[in-house]
C-alpha cells in the first residue's frame, strides 16, 4: 500500500512528463499482456495438435495430417502439412525439411510480434523521465535566481525534489517493461525450440528414418 501511495505522491508532484511516461507504461502493460494471451494460446494449441497429429503419421495417414494442418490455426500442423505435402511431391528428406523449416520460418513473425517494442518502450520511459528532471532542474535554477535569498535554499531543495520524481517514475515503468520483455523473449525461444524438436520428430516419421542397428560381432577366424 505504501508503494502505491509513494506511485500517486510522484505522479502528482512530476509535472507534465509523468502523462507521457504513464502512456508508456500503459501501452507497454497492453502489448505485454496480449503477447502473454498469444503465446500461451499458441502453446497449447501446439500440444493439442501435436497429439492429433503424431497418431495419423504413425498410421501414415499423411491425407489426414494435411487436412488437419489445413483446419487447424497451430503452427505445429501447418509445419506437418508442408512437409506431407512436398512428401507427395518428392520424398527426398532434404526437400521436406526445407518445406517444413519452412514452416517454422512463417510461424516465428507471428510469435515474436511486438515483443521487442516492450524494450524500446522500456528506454523512452528512462529517457522520458530524465528529459522531465532535466527541465524541472532548468526551471528550478530560474526561478531560484529571481527568489528571496532568504528563500532559495527551501526552493531549490523543493525544486529538485519534484524535478526528480520524473526520473523515480520512469525508472519505476521501464523496470517492469524490460521484466515483462525478458519474460516473453524466454517463452517465445521455448516454443520456436519446441517446433524445431517436434519438426524433427515428424520429419523422422515421414522418411521412416530409424537408428542403425549395430553391427553384429564378427566370429573370429579358426587358428587366430
Amino acid at each position: 500500500m505504501d508503494f502505491f501511495t509513494t506511485l500517486v505522491r510522484f505522479f502528482q508532484n512530476g509535472g507534465p512528463f509523468m502523462y507521457p511516461i504513464a502512456l508508456v507504461l500503459l501501452v507497454g502493460l497492453v502489448i505485454a499482456i496480449e503477447r502473454y494471451l498469444v503465446l500461451s494460446a499458441a502453446k497449447r494449441a501446439n500440444a493439442q495438435a501435436f497429439n492429433r497429429v503424431m497418431p495419423l503419421l504413425k498410421k501414415r495417414d499423411y491425407q489426414g495430417a494435411v487436412s488437419l494442418g489445413r483446419s487447424s490455426d497451430a503452427p505445429i500442423a501447418r509445419i506437418v502439412a508442408a512437409g506431407v505435402s512436398r512428401m507427395g511431391q518428392s520424398g527426398n528428406r532434404d526437400d521436406i525439411e526445407l518445406a517444413m523449416e519452412e514452416g517454422v520460418l512463417e510461424a516465428m513473425p507471428r510469435l515474436e510480434k511486438r515483443t521487442p517494442y516492450l524494450a524500446t518502450l522500456a528506454n523512452i520511459a528512462t529517457l522520458l523521465g530524465l528529459l522531465g528532471t532535466i527541465i524541472g532542474l532548468i526551471a528550478a535554477f530560474t526561478a531560484v535566481a529571481e527568489a528571496d535569498p532568504a528563500e532559495k535554499a527551501t526552493l531549490l531543495s523543493n525544486s529538485i525534489s519534484v524535478a526528480m520524481n520524473t526520473t523515480a517514475f520512469g525508472l519505476i515503468s521501464a523496470i517492469p517493461l524490460l521484466l515483462f520483455h525478458a519474460m516473453l523473449q524466454t517463452k517465445t525461444t521455448e516454443l520456436v525450440d519446441s517446433l524445431e524438436m517436434t519438426g524433427v520428430k515428424c520429419l523422422n516419421l515421414l522418411t521412416g528414418s530409424a537408428p542403425a542397428k549395430p553391427a553384429a560381432p564378427v566370429a573370429p577366424k579358426a587358428g587366430v
